[in-house]
């Protein structure tokens, strides 16, 4: 036996250098194993046989007939040529055409009185069904038994093609070449999964779903397949998870434990309210974590409003209750001065450590952020150096060499997906152990998706609102079919005003733009769905302008946008939660984190322009007090559109992961899981992460249970194969700083 398995062959070997390097520069494909795993995106039937007399247009078909001439023709002046090949069933005749230098071959082939099988698509020229350039396979005269003939028709025709993902450079047959000739390898691979699992679970061998799925015989030959190599990738990328939490589980960190009669005691007797038993759950699942002598590492999701922040505080207060610090990241300046404002606020005088009339049990809540002045900041690292400051609230600053904690206890972590990757790890060095990790995101991210992009972290939901949030009523509302369902959705507004509220309007564009966007699909005939989609995005400051002067005369509009000045941006929003403006005109800026509960209405315009998950954040910025939210989603798309249906969705539903399924069916998993988790997509050929929901679960079991037993997959050679190829560099690191 060669040295090198056979797997790991370089295809410059297997297949020659021209065609390795092609396959290695635009498919990325560099060994057999890799050739192997390329899988073909469908199968093609050649078609049952058809009669010529029922030949159906613009489908492919497969016939067998007899040729009955064939001859060449000039055109163009006698410089090119045609081969004109006319066959019959007995049931009718067809012509079939080959031009150019391709008809040589069946020039040959192709000779009366000839019986063959054609494969092609039918269409009409001159008024007469023809198939240009048939695939064909000729039937041998000797096969004259019936049967015999028979039985080649049938497997010919019946055969599935495998159709490749293919480039310009290297077409689905060429390809399909390339895997016959490396195929006989398959019977080398080594299998990943235990047979213990394989075997129970019904699972074929891994050689033979390799052979299955590039050369099926039949449709339950590419179920097999799919259903074992769907196995493979959900199995090894849990089992890379699983040893990365049972790493994290074997490293020391100090476990904190909250003394009885300290901050966290001090801070709930104060609290005007209970918590809810989702907060006391969850709350219990990271004070459980947080006193193990390994770092927990916990994923806190919950919707807009669920009370996070106050769960998140809780848990700071109790590791500073343990003699530690801790630390809250931000994924923006704004969020950051918003948390350290609402964090003092809900501490009152347990903030005010070492000051005159702070309480007997405090301490002190300092915000870093690039902006602030050098004194301030050298006060601020200061009092983390000494520990005088039990925790601090800030951006990226954090992270930076400069900064040094006394002891730092627990990282929080806003906003996970705004928010990379290394950042994480460079703070998780900041603790003379690691310290703890609490990652808090209100994008419902769907089970699946948490267990394979978050799968190094446990989860914990919180699901329902907290007691005085007020429901939120949506409706769609169809300008262009009912423009006076916008003319009533302004009076809506009003009302709210009247009534003592505010609102919010969101654009899509802000609308200073030098270059409005052209749009237009060229030459044909437009849809209305097109017309909608020519028009530019409403803008914040047209929008603003004409509400301004028509339908909310006489209130107070103001505008929010990304590109104003931070200063300008604070004070506008300064005067929105004082009450001073009665309707902010804003783009996405107000998604995330903006905290007005005397705001009730959001009208939402050109809706169809954002996606399902945004929609729901944005709805999320009213119903936080105790009056009833109001969601207007303007659109002029029809009724019928998939854009309408989407919108319909979001209003039917207030549940979050509801809706975060619905948004992940609509796009690809690839959007969700994001550029940061590049390695796990790309790592993922058969596996859909929202449809295979029971396998990766199943899986994740499996993992658990085979790591725990055999952290380093001694008896398991195969799988341990199958993790290098799914670590190699670039994911190697993604694992290890996820």
């Amino acid at each position: 036996m060669d040295l090198v398995p056979a797997l790991e062959e370089p295809l410059k070997k297997a297949l020659g250098p021209a065609t390795a390097k092609v396959m290695a520069e635009h498919l990325g494909l560099h060994t057999v194993g890799d050739l192997l795993h390329h899988y073909p995106r469908r199968y093609a039937e050649r078609g049952e046989l058809t009669r010529l007399a029922d030949l159906p247009l613009d489908e492919h078909v497969t016939v067998v007939a007899q040729v009955a001439s064939a001859r060449i023709l000039k055109f163009n002046g006698g410089t090119g040529q045609r081969l004109e090949v006319t066959i019959t069933d007995g049931s009718g005749q067809l012509q079939l055409v080959f031009f150019g230098r391709g008809i040589h071959k069946p020039h040959k082939d192709l000779l009366p009185g000839t019986r063959a099988m054609f494969a092609g698509k039918a269409s009409v020229f001159n008024r007469k069904m023809q198939l240009a350039h048939p695939a064909y396979e000729l039937l041998r005269p000797d096969a004259l038994d019936a049967g015999e003939a028979d039985e080649a028709i049938g497997s010919w025709a019946g055969a599935l093609i495998p159709i490749y993902p293919a480039t310009a450079k290297l077409e689905s047959w060429k390809i399909a070449k390339a895997v016959d000739m490396v195929l006989p390898s398959a019977q080398e691979a080594l299998d990943p999964l235990p047979d213990s699992l394989r075997e129970g679970r019904g699972l074929v061998p891994l050689p033979e779903a390799l052979l299955k799925v590039h050369r099926p015989h039949t449709k339950a030959d590419i179920a097999d397949a799919r259903a074992r190599l769907k196995w493979d990738e959900a199995f090894v990328l849990q089992v890379a998870l699983a040893r990365r939490r049972f790493a994290d589980a074997q490293l020391p960190a100090v476990a904190r434990v909250p003394r009885p009669d300290g901050l966290l005691t001090a801070f709930d007797a104060k609290l005007p309210f209970t918590l809810t038993d989702g907060q006391q759950k969850v709350s219990k699942e990271i004070f459980d974590g947080l006193a193990t002598e390994h770092p927990m590492h916990r994923l806190l999701q919950g919707e807009v409003g669920s009370g996070k922040t106050m769960v998140a505080l809780r848990a700071m207060l109790a590791v500073v209750d343990a003699g530690g610090q801790a630390a809250m990241l931000a994924p923006t300046e704004v969020l950051a001065q918003q948390h350290h404002r609402s964090i003092t606020e809900m501490m009152g005088e347990l903030a005010e450590g070492g000051m005159l009339g702070g309480a007997e049990h405090s301490t002190k809540v300092v915000l870093l952020t690039g902006s602030m002045g050098v004194a301030a900041r050298r006060q601020a690292l200061l009092d983390l150096v000494t520990g005088d400051a039990g925790i601090v609230i800030g951006t990226h600053a954090l992270i930076e060499d400069k900064v040094q904690f006394h002891d730092l206890g627990l990282v929080v972590v806003d906003e996970q997906h705004r928010f990379g990757v290394e950042q994480r790890d460079a703070l998780r060095g900041k603790g003379k152990q690691p310290p703890h990790l609490l990652v808090m995101t209100a994008t419902p991210i769907p089970r699946t998706v948490a267990m394979t992009v978050f799968g190094d972290l446990e989860t914990s939901v919180l699901d329902q609102l907290p007691a005085g949030r007020s429901p939120i009523a949506t409706h769609v509302v169809p300008a262009a079919d009912k423009p006076h369902f916008l003319a009533r959705a302004w009076e809506r507004v009003r009302e709210e005003v009247e009534n003592g509220h505010q609102a919010y309007v969101v654009c899509p564009r802000i609308g200073d733009e030098e270059e409005q966007g052209k749009g237009g699909k060229g030459g044909k005939k437009e849809s209305v769905e097109d017309a909608a989609e020519k028009r530019p995005p409403l803008a914040v400051l047209d929008v603003a302008e004409e509400l301004a002067h028509g339908a909310l005369r006489g209130l107070k509009v103001e505008v929010l946008h990304g590109r104003m000045q931070p200063d300008d941006k604070d004070a506008v929003m300064r005067r929105f939660a004082a009450g001073e403006t009665d309707v902010l005109v804003a783009t996405t800026v107000i998604e995330v984190g903006v905290n007005v509960p005397n705001a009730t209405a959001i009208v939402i315009m050109d809706a169809d322009r954002f996606g399902v998950s945004q929609l729901h954040q944005l709805r999320g910025r009213v119903g936080r007090g105790s009056a009833a939210g109001l969601c207007l989603l303007v659109s002029e798309m029809p009724e019928a559109s998939p854009a309408r249906a989407r919108l319909g969705a979001v209003a039917a539903t207030l549940d979050g992961f509801e809706l975060s399924r619905i948004d992940l069916e609509q796009r690809r998993e690839g959007d969700v899981l994001g550029q940061a988790q590049s390695g796990v997509r790309s790592s993922l050929r058969m596996l859909a992460v929202i449809e295979d929901e029971e396998i990766i679960a199943e899986a994740r079991q499996e993992a658990t249970a085979v790591v725990a037993a055999d952290p380093d997959l001694e008896r398991l050679p195969g799988l341990r194969t199958a993790l290098d190829a799914l670590l190699d560099e670039e994911r190697e690191q993604y694992l290890d700083k996820g």
